[in-house]
């Protein structure tokens, strides 16, 4: 009888559900291995929407969101909550992602019981503790506490390295959010929303800019500027539209309101799900964001990203000319946005650049990895 190694991948949200999907499916593909999920669920509605996308059902779920929940709240309960199931379950290795509050609770909670902590998409870094807020620190702080480091690219070694990480800790495997991309995106998809549709059937008569912002440290005057700067893009290029599903943060929601609500060529949408979301990137002519995700995700389907940030984390997308770091004065966003709209030798430049975050099969290594040790 093979002794089966216990791991446990642990997260709490719609990013960390997607990009460990294709872990846990490499996981359970090794009969070496029992895979468990915990979540803490600190996001319920737009976690359970991946869950159900790629048939995860978790072995425990805390279930921790409260309505205006703060960062103090969602670490005392997690750690608490994740105390009992390690206690319980005893795991070989506690698997976290990234930079959520879940992932450095679940790598503390983790060291207090004296379990191994596997850290997958480690080695990030701004600089910043404050930018992005409370991400960096969540990721450092996990990465004092973890065993095996499995950093998505070379950028993200050397900063393990140089905040003295052995080198024998630290395994370069690409990112999983191109696994579950590329298992997600179909050219055949067909969207529910009949405005989506609309706009997609007019084909060369348009051009669809996909625009999301949630960012903590961008929320009032900065998001105000970005949104006055897509409202002159609109204006001065008569065949662009705007898709936004809008975050469901009401600080978030009343600026976008006033300022881009009444616009006929702008449709603000709800929170979509990660497959018509995922499937809207790749029909996008290109993408305006806050978010850490679609910085990796969009190269590897050929649409130029204009991050509204004055930090990444992800600096691999800018060498590479996919992504290009905007700020968010109203200045700068404009004048961007004009550029690709205006330039084709510039958008076709940053749209023919290649993808630095990984060939599709990072999980796989991942879990050959943890098989080995």
């Amino acid at each position: 009888m093979i002794n089966r190694k216990k791991v446990m991948v642990v997260f709490g949200t719609r990013p960390e559900a997607i990009k460990m999907a294709p872990v846990i499916r490499a996981l359970r593909q090794k009969d070496s291995i029992l895979c468990q999920v915990a979540v803490t669920a600190q996001h319920r509605e737009m976690l359970d929407q991946v869950l159900k996308l790629f048939k995860i059902i978790p072995d425990f779920d805390l279930n921790l969101m409260r309505q205006g929940q703060t960062l103090t709240e969602i670490t005392t309960r997690a750690l608490n909550g994740l105390k009992e199931v390690f206690q319980r379950e005893l795991p070989d290795l506690i698997l976290v992602h990234g930079d959520t509050t879940t992932t450095f609770v679940a790598a503390l909670a983790a060291f207090y019981a004296q379990i191994p902590v596997g850290h997958v998409e480690a080695g990030l870094r701004t600089g910043n503790k404050y930018s992005p807020f409370p991400e960096e620190m969540n990721r450092k702080l996990a990465t004092v506490l973890t065993d095996f480091h499995f950093a998505p690219t070379e950028t993200a070694e050397r900063n393990l390295l140089l905040e003295g990480i052995a080198a024998e800790k630290i395994f370069i495997t690409g990112n999983t959010v191109i696994d579950a991309l590329l298992a997600t995106v179909k050219p055949e998809y067909s969207f529910l929303d009949p405005h989506i549709q609309t706009i997609l059937k007019q084909g060369e008569k348009s051009r669809m800019i996909l625009v999301t912002t949630h960012r903590r440290e961008n929320l009032g005057e900065p998001m105000r500027q970005i949104y006055q700067a897509l409202q002159s893009t609109l204006e001065l290029f008569p065949d662009t539209y705007i898709i936004f599903p809008v975050h469901k943060n009401p600080k978030v929601r009343k600026v976008v309101t006033e300022v881009l609500g009444s616009h006929p060529r702008v449709n603000l949408v709800e929170p979509m799900d990660y497959e018509p979301f995922v499937n809207l990137m790749a029909r996008s002519h290109l993408i305006l964001t806050d978010s850490g995700g679609i910085q990796e995700e969009a190269p590897s389907l050929g649409i130029p990203v204009l991050v509204v940030r004055d930090t990444t984390e992800r600096p691999e997308a800018v060498l590479a000319g996919t992504v290009s770091l905007v700020g968010t004065e109203y200045e700068s966003v404009f004048s961007k946005l004009k550029c690709l709209l205006s330039d084709q030798n510039a958008y076709q430049k940053m749209s023919m650049a290649s993808n630095p975050y990984g060939d599709g099969c990072a999980a796989e290594r991942i879990a050959k990895i943890i098989e080995g040790k």
